[in-house]
């Protein structure tokens, strides 16, 4: 009686303890996984023998049983970035006879992380992801990744975790941003951006940074506004008062939301763009053409990153990719618009 109680006791995690093997590791030896050595598939099903180790019956059907099904969590649907990065997804997703699960954190680290409970219970294949700019412990998302769950991230990584990561080369972006606006006669150039953990934010500053100190101007924390990452119009008057004590002649906002927020600034202290305040945005939204006045765009590759995406999970999901985690950088594109004019 005792000893069925202790092979109770015996799951992944004992086999992992007991061979210093990470959990993933051990579920896939016991899967025979391609990507395990046969010398480790035998350690591991020898101390399974050893240790009496019965798998659970439940959750070994829902991982032979595919569920043809994988998820996407995203922090927002309303920019554009994110809805034309789910068609990417889609235009892989769809032919293959999967279906796909839209999380939406609203940027919010409790949300996404009462998301993963949801999908450690097999409901999923694999998981696409773009972090909340308010995540910091990365803890549920290692805790899904050692059960074997492949994640891809694209745009908003986790520096931390080593996952296949599609990204978009949002350093140069600013720094080209940057530069345009300085060789538009611009000479206090402000960067409007929200707080958050995510790697794209500390680039894009660092970016608008150095192209400043490269052509002789100071880069001072007083010319960057942080806004709250929600559509408020706390947001519009922030840059209200940026504008009317640090008067810049220009402005880079690093996400879509924030271009709204700067046109309505601009338009209730009566300041002309671009003849007073000139003005990029890193944004895809489609109207940005049609602005008055017109606005200039760091446009990123959001539906190739989302198919790439895409890609490289079905790759690790059928075996087909086998190398190590990639990370791959798509360039984005200065569109030139009336905002910046001279």
């Amino acid at each position: 009686m005792s000893g069925g109680n202790k092979n109770d006791k015996v799951n992944m995690k004992t086999l992992a303890k007991e061979l210093n093997l990470s959990t993933a590791t051990i579920s896939k030896a016991l899967r025979d996984s391609y990507d395990i050595s046969p010398e480790t598939k035998l350690r591991v099903m020898e101390a399974a023998r050893r240790l009496n180790y019965v798998p659970n019956a439940y959750a070994s059907s829902l991982r032979k049983q595919s569920s043809n099904t994988i998820a996407i969590i995203i922090p927002e649907i309303a920019d554009s970035f994110f809805s034309q990065a789910i068609n990417g997804i889609e235009s892989i997703v769809a032919p293959k006879k999967y279906h796909a699960l839209i999380y939406l954190t609203h940027d919010s680290y409790e949300r996404e992380a009462s998301m993963f409970n949801d999908l450690a219970s097999g409901r999923v294949d694999g998981l696409i992801m773009s972090v909340a700019s308010s995540t910091q412990d990365t803890g549920h998302i290692k805790t899904l990744q050692e059960t074997g769950i492949p994640i891809v991230f694209f745009d908003r990584v986790c520096e931390d975790i080593t996952a296949d990561k599609i990204v978009t080369d949002d350093y140069n972006s600013a720094y080209n941003a940057a530069s345009h606006l300085l060789q538009a006669g611009c000479k206090n150039i402000s960067l409007v951006t929200i707080s958050g953990y995510p790697s794209i934010l500390t680039a894009r500053e660092q970016g608008y940074r150095n192209a400043l100190v490269d052509n002789g101007f100071a880069a001072k924390d007083t010319g960057i506004v942080t806004c709250s990452n929600k559509y408020t119009d706390e947001n519009v008057n922030m840059i209200k008062a940026h504008l009317a004590t640090v008067k810049p002649d220009g402005i880079i906002a690093t996400v879509e939301q924030l271009a709204t927020a700067t046109y309505l600034a601009c338009d209730e202290l009566k300041l002309q763009i671009p003849r007073d305040v000139k003005v990029v945005c890193f944004t895809n939204q489609i109207t940005a053409a049609i602005l008055n006045p017109s606005l200039t765009t760091i446009l990123q590759p959001a539906y190739d990153m989302g198919k790439q995406a895409a890609e490289i999970l079905f790759g690790r999901l059928s075996g087909r990719i086998i190398e190590p985690k990639q990370e791959l950088v798509m360039p984005s594109q200065l569109i030139v618009r009336a905002s910046t004019a001279s």
